[in-house]
């Protein structure tokens, strides 16, 4: 039922109970600061805390860290009233179901399913379009804490079996595993040391395709670097130890490789990649000869290939080679050097991904942060638009060469993730999984300004916000990225509608470094120019105050990750902007970042520390080590989990140590450790919304918002 959203009070002025108590409840646990010094080109380089990246599940004085410093940030957390409110909300918002994109396999349906508040979504098969549901695999038994999640799932061409992965407590290993879909029954087949891999079958079900690397040394398995993965081939009803390898490069342990069979079946592609940009060597392997060898079709690691699928010996990708914003073009890989034949050009808004279903290119664009779908034959010429529903993102895709039905999710702001069913022949979409929330879309508004920054490059953000809110300037949650060129596409998020319900203003930043404008847009953003990314987020955030939306007592920056590198370093550039601050699962380290985990791959986005021009600059920007003391800093949180395998929690405990620390004013600098949990995929649902009471309820104290019960 829906219902109207009753106003907030909104204290402006005054300072609430956290803000006027906070140099009084804040007694931080005692660090030992160590005496370490590196010299890197002249510079000597402070690393008081760098005992704090041993691995909490192994030493015993970083575990107590972790304990006391969880222990005053529990009860901090404790005094704020709007923590229940929210998380209670949070809780009627999650409740509803929740589809994915099916996955159509000999016959068959496959899809993953919430019912509302599972800790974990579960996977579930029709047998036909129209039929029941029926559950497959539920891993919401799997742990005690829900923190055992289901992973990749592909079904066999024929639809009998599954393969699928299992992800524990929020690590990026998995375990591969093997289901008929007839009985569900598991095989005893398992899989291991799997990570950052894809999955793909044989096209007769025989045994499957993934990528490994090596067991890592005993205790190491969580902070070792990720060096010389393998492709291989696992025959059902086999032992791992029997798998055989097909594709490595051992004289460049860098180099990461992903496998996947075409739909014919006919081919092996591998994608080889040796960091996160995406340039790729595309090598193939005949599968319908036993006696052929992996030939490398593309060299050079120089440009972007997406497989869109092929004709027999044709083969369609999107690429950006002498395209920005990438283009489709065609390959015959008979030819001994394959020839690159363009099909569809470069246009200026940037393809997001292509497709080959029902015989046609599909087509997914990106025109100023909003999607746009586009079907061409396959000579590239224009067969029309596909009809979205309004102004978001397309979020995911599923159909076949030579089958009609088409399955895509559409998602925005105020709008929950729709799964719609596209016949190509007809041209006709309906919804296949069209949710029902405990909210009113019609009473958001979602706009779309773009702002100047520093060097005069006009930026695009999304602004949400109730209609019903008054005039002035409001608490405001400001969100960007800026890296990896991952774009911050439109996306509804029942958390953030607890905010935004409350009568704050949620602002995305789609700043450079990000993908939103195509290569040149990721470029200006990274090396040399990640500067830009912090200038524009600095800039999105003085328009906002400019333009009345908010103010600085009511400003609050959050971000994730490569966004956690972000707001650490425009809190030590511009501290007196903001009043609050949640830096997530940050890189903070940003001269040992190479040197953990998957941190060797983000060379490419960074630079390298060992080089005295990339030294100078991350050095510059440094999270950790450009700490300013003797400046008032806003209210801080920092977050992080200790199974985070990706970004690991060393970098966000030492920038919260050094924080603690510092001579930067009375507001509270914390550090939220969640257990049993990782970089963000897989995480329970009761443990989603945990964090993000906490994380609204310490924003909403310090932008000076009063948080009220819905009604």
């Amino acid at each position: 039922m829906r219902r109207a959203l009753p106003l907030i009070a909104l204290v402006l002025a005054t300072p609430t109970l956290a803000q006027t108590k906070a140099s009084t409840i804040m007694n931080y646990p005692e660090t030992t600061r160590g005496s370490t010094v590196d010299e890197q080109f002249g510079v000597a380089v402070a690393d008081p805390y760098r005992w704090l990246e041993s691995d909490v599940r192994t030493d015993a004085s970083v575990a107590k860290w972790v304990a006391d410093e969880n222990a005053v940030t529990n009860a901090y957390l404790a005094t704020l009233p709007g923590r229940d409110i929210f998380a209670a909300r949070m809780k009627q918002l999650l409740d509803y179901e929740r589809f994915g994109v099916p996955v159509k396999k000999g016959g068959r349906y496959f899809y993953m399913h919430n019912s509302g508040l599972q800790n974990q979504s579960v996977l579930f098969v029709r047998d036909s379009l129209g039929g029941p549901g029926r559950v497959l695999i539920d891993p919401n038994g799997w742990a005690k804490d829900g923190a055992t999640a289901l992973g990749e799932w592909v079904p066999s061409e024929d639809g009998r079996r599954v393969l699928y992965s299992v992800q524990d407590g929020g690590t990026d290993w998995r375990t591969v595993k093997v289901l008929d879909v007839a009985t569900g029954k598991v095989a005893d087949d398992s899989v291991e040391w799997v990570k950052f891999s894809n999955l793909s079958w044989a096209k007769d079900g025989s045994g499957f395709y993934y990528s490994r690397f090596a067991a890592p040394a005993e205790g190491a398995k969580f902070q070792a670097l990720n060096e010389n993965q393998q492709v291989y081939f696992h025959r059902l009803g086999t032992a791992q130890s029997a798998d055989r390898q097909i594709y490595a490069t051992p004289d460049a342990p860098k180099r990461g490789h992903s496998a996947q069979v075409t739909e014919d079946g006919k081919w092996l592609v591998i994608t080889t990649t040796e960091g996160t940009d995406n340039r790729y060597e595309i090598t193939i392997l005949d599968l319908a000869d036993p006696a052929a060898r992996p030939r490398t079709i593309v060299r050079g690691l120089e440009h972007e290939w997406s497989l869109a699928g092929n004709v027999g010996t044709t083969f369609y990708w999107g690429t950006n080679k002498d395209a920005a914003r990438l283009r489709i073009v065609s390959m015959d890989v008979r030819e001994a050097q394959p020839a690159i034949r363009e099909v569809v050009p470069e246009d200026k808004a940037v393809l997001e991904g292509a497709a080959i279903v029902g015989g046609k290119l599909i087509a997914s664009y990106l025109v100023d942060v909003k999607s746009e779908l586009r079907r061409y034959d396959l000579t590239g010429k224009p067969d029309g638009k596909i009809a979205l529903p309004g102004i978001g993102a397309v979020a995911g895709t599923s159909g076949e060469a030579d089958d009609a039905e088409l399955f895509y999710a559409f998602t925005s702001f105020a709008t929950p993730t729709t799964i719609w069913r596209y016949d190509v022949s007809t041209g006709k979409a309906t919804p296949w999984a069209q949710p029902k929330v405990a909210f009113d879309p019609g009473l958001f508004d979602v706009s779309q300004r773009f702002y100047t920054s520093k060097d005069g490059t006009k930026v695009p953000m999304f602004i949400v916000r109730r209609k019903d809110l008054p005039p002035g300037p409001a608490p405001t949650l400001l969100y960007a990225y800026g890296g990896f060129n991952i774009s911050m596409n439109p996306a509804f998020s029942p958390t953030r509608i607890a905010w935004i319900e409350q009568g704050c203003v949620l602002a995305v930043a789609n700043i450079r470094g990000g993908g939103e404008y195509g290569k040149a847009w990721h470029d200006a953003g990274r090396l040399a120019y990640k500067q830009n990314v912090f200038d524009d987020f600095i800039a999105a955030g003085e328009d906002l105050i400019a333009q009345g939306i908010t103010s600085k007592s009511q400003l609050a920056i959050q971000g994730g990750s490569n966004g956690g590198l972000l707001v650490g370093a425009v809190l030590n550039q511009r501290p007196d902007l903001f009043a609050a601050a949640v830096p997530q699962v940050g890189v903070m380290d940003m001269l040992r970042f190479d040197r953990f985990t998957a941190g060797r791959y983000w060379v490419d986005d960074y630079g390298y520390p060992s080089k005295e021009a990339d030294f100078r600059v991350l050095h510059a920007y440094s999270p950790y080590h450009n700490i300013k003391s003797g400046r008032d800093y806003p209210a801080i949180m920092v977050t992080t989990a200790d199974t985070d395998d990706r970004v690991v929690p060393g970098h966000s405990f030492k920038y919260a140590a050094a924080l603690q620390a510092a001579d930067i004013g009375p507001r509270p600098h914390l550090i939220r450790i969640e257990t049993r949990a990782g970089h963000g995929s897989g995480k329970p649902t009761d443990k989603v919304i945990a964090e993000a009471a906490d994380n609204w309820a310490f924003m909403a104290a310090w932008t000076g918002m009063t948080v009220k019960p819905m009604r």
